[in-house]
């Protein structure tokens, strides 16, 4: 049994258990033993298991080595098979589709023999499912929309994800005796949204080809394909991920990566710019006309070479990077060092994990001056949305802890509903509370675009609207945006003075980054918010910061760049105060 075979069994596990209600710790450790598993890359497990060094891998318990040491002496899991005992077959793929939660895929299946996606479609189109109680005719036809974009999406999966499967993979490419160095490239590199296959460069002290091949014939994969140039090599796993392998030589290295980061648009413009300056860009090399071939130290010379400014990674989508570059006016994007603090979070008086002081101590343990609490309010009861006199107690517990806080500071925020005409869900009185007001669209999510973008206008007009918050509603890879005025809504906000917010979720990443670009030349303010439920979802900034970066933000752009009192100074003019 290989290590990456193992780890799929053990994430099946961890994603069961989790659906199943089970205490969340044990899920976690499922999935976190997977990644150890893969990191191991190792086509037979038994030795480790004879030898003990399994057992002594960090991540890896008495449980998770209990099922490793079942699979490799019998092949499967007893444990898996009794967890997906009664469940349909294709139980974690149904759960997948939009409007279906565990009980509703238990009723189909129960009721309509429901195996598997195509079974849903199945029913959905012929009348069954609307039939069924709990479900009606909007929910069957929301469901075959949510199977729609499930196989448009198939081959995607969002940043976060695809990231660490890179890093893991990345950590055991440069243990080969022949890599020198290596680097992850493509769309990761990029920092796109959404990733459909993970690039990596590979910097060779052999023969590229040969190092090519021996990774074809690493642990897991399925299947593989050498292409034309002998060095590049399409490795498919069998849990599905697939690697865009470039192997090359120290000379070809920083052509090879610049190229394999792409984007497609940005690679034609540097062809036609470098021909246009005496240059060819031939393979991974850089040719002058004479013939002779330009030796680089790294990508970074590339560039200079063509008389460019260095483009960031992030940048680089053939949006008007390279003229800009030409001219030496690159923007200086944006860093997580520029952020001051934070102010979309949530704490256990809504649906937080954490108390006030933990997320606050966790925001000065990331070096920030202070934290925004702005937990859910009234409409949102299914979130534990704060009544009138949740919110005296929370900002009596806010006081407390600032005036023992030293030099770090808790912002009295909240998230109101934006009812379906435009109304904020408290009255004034009540809004005037709060230190900052952030307002977001939680339900009714099917009006029409005129509808909507009035709806969000209409809030607009609030003055105690700060922030607008995930402005389009979306879900990458399960949820399209609602029908909205984009534009129209950014165009207000800059009359009104309302932040926008750039929406850290890596489920969100909303405002889209392009929107965001188009945001900071309306000279909207941007608000990077992590929407964080937990300590840990803090860190969603970092996602946050890499779609600034594409939208070409500047620390300047952005709200929580600036200190509390400049945060709070902002709120005042808002208001007109």
């Amino acid at each position: 049994m290989d290590s990456r075979s193992a780890a799929h069994v053990l994430s099946q596990i961890g994603a069961l258990l989790q659906v199943k209600g089970e205490q969340k710790f044990k899920a976690r450790a499922y999935a976190g033993a997977a990644r150890s598993l893969i990191a191991l890359d190792t086509d037979d497990l038994a030795p480790l298991l004879r030898s003990g060094e399994l057992a002594d891998t960090p991540g890896i318990g008495p449980a998770t080595l209990s099922v490793v040491r079942e699979l490799v002496e019998t092949g499967e899991s007893s444990y898996l098979n009794k967890l997906r005992e009664g469940m349909p077959e294709g139980f974690l793929d149904l759960l997948r589709v939009p409007g279906l939660n565990v009980a509703k895929v238990q009723l189909v299946h129960d009721t309509l023999g429901v195996e598997t996606i195509e079974d849903l479609e199945r029913v959905a189109q012929n009348g069954q499912l609307a039939d069924l109680p709990k479900f009606g005719k909007k929910t069957a036809e929301k469901i075959l929309k949510g199977i729609e974009i499930l196989r448009r999406n198939a081959h995607l999966q969002r940043f976060p994800a695809a990231i660490i499967e890179a890093h893991m993979l990345l950590a055991n490419v440069v243990k080969h005796p022949d890599v020198s160095h290596a680097e992850v490239a493509g769309s990761i590199r990029r920092h796109n949204e959404v990733v459909a296959d993970i690039d990596m460069v590979v910097e060779c002290s052999a023969d590229p080809t040969k190092v090519a091949a021996s990774f074809a014939r690493s642990p897991g994969v399925a299947e593989s394909k050498t292409r034309e140039d002998r060095g590049s090599v399409d490795i498919r796993f069998a849990d599905g991920t697939h690697l865009d392998m470039h192997c090359v030589t120290k000379a070809d290295y920083p052509v090879a990566l610049w190229r394999a980061t792409g984007s497609s648009a940005h690679v034609e413009e540097m062809n036609i710019l470098a021909q246009a300056r005496g240059f060819e860009i031939r393979a991974n090399s850089l040719i002058k006309n004479d013939g002779t071939r330009v030796k680089l130290e790294d990508e970074r010379s590339f560039f200079t070479a063509l008389d460019l400014e260095p483009i960031p990674p992030e940048l680089r989508e053939g949006m008007g990077e390279i003229e800009t570059a030409a001219r030496r006016e690159l923007p200086q994007l944006v860093t997580f060092d520029d952020l001051r603090g934070v102010l979309h979070c949530h704490s256990v008086y809504s649906d937080g994990t954490a108390t006030i002081e933990e997320m606050a101590n966790a925001a000065r343990e990331r070096g920030w001056d202070y934290l925004g609490i702005s937990d859910h309010s009234e409409s949102a009861f299914y979130a534990g949305g704060l009544k009138r006199d949740k919110i005296l107690l929370q900002h009596d517990e806010i006081d407390r802890l600032n005036a023992q806080m030293q030099g770090f500071r808790i912002l009295k925020g909240i998230e109101a509903d934006i009812m379906a005409d435009g109304r904020l869900d408290y009255d004034p009185q009540i809004l005037d509370t709060f230190d900052y007001v952030i307002g977001s669209i939680h339900s009714r999510f099917s009006m029409d675009g005129e509808a909507m973008t009035k709806r969000v206008l209409t809030a607009l007009d609030d003055p105690r609207l700060t922030i607008l918050a995930h402005p389009t509603g979306r879900l990458l890879l399960s949820r399209e945006p609602y029908a909205i005025d984009v534009e129209a809504v950014l165009e207000k906000a800059v009359q009104v003075g309302v932040a926008v917010e750039l929406n850290a979720d890596p489920h969100r990443l909303d405002l889209d980054w392009r929107y965001c670009r188009q945001a900071k030349e309306l000279g909207v303010t941007i608000a990077i918010g992590p929407d964080a439920h937990s300590t840990a979802g803090l860190d969603n900034v970092h996602f946050g910061i890499g779609m600034a970066r594409k939208a070409w933000l500047e620390a300047g752009d952005i709200l929580n760049t600036r200190s509390a009192e400049d945060v709070l100074a902002f709120v005042r003019k808002r208001r007109g105060k």
